[in-house]
């Protein structure tokens, strides 16, 4: 439930204060999240927008200050795409165009990085693939150290390999670290019966079996990923980081988006 903001008597209220607040508590210790490259950037537009950024961050920071342990895995599909070059001259090969977006994902990991620092926030950047200079390399023991002091653990490189997705490797690390939930954001709400984007009449599960989004072919992370999940019981939760608040209310046990558990 939620309750209003009551200002103190006296108190000078900003006019940008929701009128709506999260509980102070999460209901999850210790939580991945998946952030895909066009959460860094404007819709349609390649790049880095810096109030995108920052309005991820911000959320991020309110989640830090509820006691959560939050490690991001991020994307780069807002600078480049590996697929972008399986067509036309194929002159350059898939593998090296997957490297190509891995080392994309780093420069929103940095990017995310000093705007989470600007806001007092403490990180450390961790990549799959050595780049000593600018991050630390992912060991998952220190990872986990740096989850248990408080740090936001920002996830880079993919698995360090090509042909895998930022969905197995959200799904690898989350398996790794030990986390209670595997936060998916994306622009849909949730997971549909179809692709809403075109079928109005699309319909939205609020919950979700492993059983059936195999049996129903439903699209919530690709195969690998998927079934790494399931093995460890990782629940996934899909929902659209543009809802107000969402990262926060996702966070904090709010019923938002579509939850896939194993029962």
């Amino acid at each position: 439930m939620l309750f209003p903001f009551r200002p103190s008597p006296g108190a000078i209220v900003p006019t940008n204060v929701p009128s709506v607040q999260t509980p102070s508590k999460p209901a999850f210790q210790r939580v991945l999240l998946k952030l895909s490259g066009e959460a860094f950037g404007h819709a349609g537009k390649n790049g880095i927008s810096l109030d995108e950024t920052l309005a991820i961050a911000e959320q991020l920071k309110r989640v830090v200050e509820m006691g959560t342990q939050l490690a991001v895995v991020v994307g780069g599909g807002n600078l480049l795409r590996g697929a972008q070059f399986s067509a036309g001259l194929n002159t350059i090969k898939q593998a090296t165009a997957d490297s190509m977006g891995m080392l994309a994902t780093v420069m929103n990991g940095l990017a995310l990085q000093d705007t989470l620092e600007s806001l007092d926030i403490q990180t450390r950047l961790m990549s799959a693939i050595p780049m000593d200079t600018v991050c630390e390399p992912y060991i998952r023991r220190r990872a986990i150290r740096h989850l248990e002091n408080g740090r936001v653990v920002i996830l880079a490189g993919g698995t360090g390999n090509p042909f895998v997705t930022t969905d197995t490797a959200a799904a690898l690390r989350g398996r790794e670290l030990g986390v209670d939930v595997l936060m998916k954001a994306t622009r849909v709400d949730g997971v549909y019966n179809s692709d809403p984007e075109k079928n109005p009449y699309a319909e939205k599960y609020d919950r979700l079996t492993y059983h059936k989004v195999l049996q129903d072919r439903l699209k919530v992370m690709d195969l690998s990923a998927f079934d790494m999940c399931q093995e460890a019981k990782l629940p996934i939760l899909v929902f659209n980081y543009k809802a107000d608040r969402a990262i926060e209310r996702a966070i904090a046990g709010h019923a938002i988006g579509t939850l896939v558990t194993g029962e």
